[in-house]
């Protein structure tokens, strides 16, 4: 059933198939966090009668950003589309990338503070599986910490603090820099998020 649904998922009846894309729009219109949902269900508006999956949308400073599915052949006209939301800064194909352990970090911390939180979290797991011990769990508070702004971005700040709760289990013995992230900061700015309920990005 699984592998039935898999096929169904990646492939279309006739226009062959589906690439995970995620679609960073240029957030020029002051387009704030708590319209995520609305951004997302009027995409879907706009792509009504395509063949395509739109999952996700999560806003930034910087970008709307869109998480979708559809055959290559159809992106310009999905883009196209969503242009009256707001142009096109980027799109990226979603594929399972393996980088060296310290590009891999430096490549999750440029995505940090670009606030791209989703592509940071799938970065890091990259470095999560190739490493043990005390490291190991380093590194899943850091994912934690950025998963939880994945859900701020989308105005789920519940979640959001759920999950830094979670960061801060697997962070509770690193403490000084790793790579070029300062442990100890993150723990505070977490910390006081979690107190205060008011929740703010960061860069590291």
């Amino acid at each position: 059933i699984f592998n039935e649904i898999n096929k169904r998922f990646k492939k279309t009846n006739h226009d062959g198939y589906m690439e995970r894309n995620m679609l960073h729009l240029k957030n020029n219109s002051d387009y704030d966090r708590k319209m995520a949902n609305r951004i997302l269900l009027k995409s879907r508006d706009l792509s009504y009668g395509m063949n395509l999956i739109l999952r996700d949308c999560r806003i930034s400073k910087k970008y709307v950003e869109l998480d979708t599915s559809i055959p290559d052949a159809f992106l310009d006209e999905l883009i196209d589309r969503l242009s009256t939301i707001a142009p096109l800064d980027h799109a990226k194909h979603v594929i399972e990338e393996t980088f060296e352990k310290n590009d891999a970090i430096s490549q999750g911390i440029s995505y940090f503070n670009d606030q791209r939180f989703w592509e940071c979290h799938e970065v890091l797991e990259g470095v999560w599986k190739s490493i043990d011990g005390e490291e190991k769990r380093l590194v899943n508070g850091l994912i934690l910490v950025a998963a939880a702004l994945v859900h701020y971005q989308k105005d789920e700040d519940e979640i959001c603090i759920s999950i830094f709760n979670r960061a801060l289990e697997k962070l509770q013995n690193s403490s000084g820099m790793y790579y070029e992230i300062n442990v100890d900061r993150i723990k505070s700015l977490v910390l006081d998020m979690i107190k205060t309920k008011k929740i703010f990005t960061f860069e590291i």
